[in-house]
């Protein structure tokens, strides 16, 4: 009889502790279902609050403990260090592209002609050196054969430049959500050490400092130094009259932030500026280009005295892949994670293995 009680009331405890934890597990997904639309930009907005909070408490400091006034200036800064630059290369790429449309319709614009090592070219050679002559000859009328193509390439034009819009309005967001995070560090601190101690009792404390140093590493010796390099090197393609100086500045970011060098698209831009402008912009544009493209040996120290230890894949699948899913927020906050991710698992191997040589031990 007692058996049977027993397994009674251990049956009903099971399905009361499966319905709470459904129940808990339901309001948890409806949460994340609400929030997914935000992680990207509250993600970012507490990267940016980890990077910059040193700096923040020195300003604090200087400020006479007035952090309401630090906050402040540092979100004026912020933005406008974002919004300059962005406004500068997005108006060279509309004037850019305005002015080569105007081009085209005057027929101002001479293609030179092809030369005959194209037509050699397997499968695409005779095809591409006839499209070439053509246009070579005339281009408003090549141009005018391919009206639907033409018009599919300005509408995701037209759509790139909204989602850079998007993108510059999502990081002026995550800027402001930065400075929430900064008023409230204390707390939000205490609440991750917690957090941490409930995940890893032995370990907590330990991964919360390695995540945050893994964090600025990544924000500052990468992230930030290419966003540098993007920057100068957009600057010095709108003083040389390169034009799309805005999307080449783009394309700098990203290898920049893969850890490759920006001469890959100042080299060529270089060779262009010589044969459309002068001699002395010209030389000065190519200095530039290699002072911005190895500028990276003195920032890095500067702004963070130590290398920072993950692959070069992991940051450039993480900014690839946070592109693809979260549009160019994701950029930044994909490579940061990924590397945190990389990181995080490298430590959980590395204690399993202590204790595996040291059982008795606690790690």
């Amino acid at each position: 009889m007692n058996l049977s009680v027993n397994s009674t009331s251990s049956t009903a405890q099971a399905i009361e502790i499966a319905i709470r934890l459904g129940l808990i597990f339901l309001i948890l997904a409806w949460c994340l279902q609400i929030l997914t639309p935000f992680i990207a930009i509250v993600a970012w907005g507490a990267i940016i609050a980890v990077a910059i909070y040193n700096p923040y408490l020195k300003l604090v400091e200087k400020l006479g403990g007035r952090k309401k006034l630090a906050v402040t200036l540092i979100a004026v800064m912020g933005i406008g260090i974002i919004l300059v630059p962005i406004i500068s290369l997005s108006s060279s790429m509309v004037d850019g592209a305005t002015e080569l449309g105007d081009q085209i319709s005057e027929g101002k614009i001479h293609v030179p002609p092809p030369p005959a090592y194209v037509e050699e070219w397997p499968v695409v050679g005779k095809k591409t050196y006839n499209l070439w002559l053509q246009a070579s000859d005339n281009l408003r009328s090549v141009l005018a054969r391919y009206p639907d193509q033409l018009t599919a390439i300005g509408k995701k034009m037209l759509g790139a430049a909204a989602g850079v819009g998007g993108g510059v309005l999502q990081f002026i967001v995550s800027f402001l959500i930065a400075t929430v995070f900064l008023v409230s560090a204390d707390g939000a601190n205490a609440g991750l050490k917690r957090m941490a101690n409930r995940l890893s009792p032995n370990q907590g404390e330990e991964l919360l400092e390695m995540s945050t140093s893994t964090i600025r590493s990544v924000a500052v010796g990468v992230i930030g130094i290419a966003f540098i390099q993007a920057v100068l090197g957009g600057l010095g393609m709108m003083f040389a009259g390169v034009p799309a100086a805005g999307l080449l500045a783009i394309f700098i970011l990203v290898l920049a932030i893969a850890q490759l060098p920006p001469l890959l698209i100042l080299g060529p831009v270089a060779f262009y500026v010589f044969s459309a402008e002068s001699t002395t912009v010209a030389v000065i544009f190519l200095i530039w280009s290699l002072l911005v493209s190895f500028s990276d040996a003195v920032l890095k120290p500067l702004f963070l005295g130590r290398g920072v230890d993950v692959p070069m894949l992991v940051i450039l699948l993480g900014a690839i892949g946070g592109m693809i899913t979260s549009g160019i927020v994701g950029l930044f906050v994909g490579a940061i994670v990924l590397a945190l991710g990389y990181k995080l698992v490298g430590e959980w191997l590395q204690w399993g293995e202590l204790e595996t040589e040291n059982p008795e031990q606690e790690v």
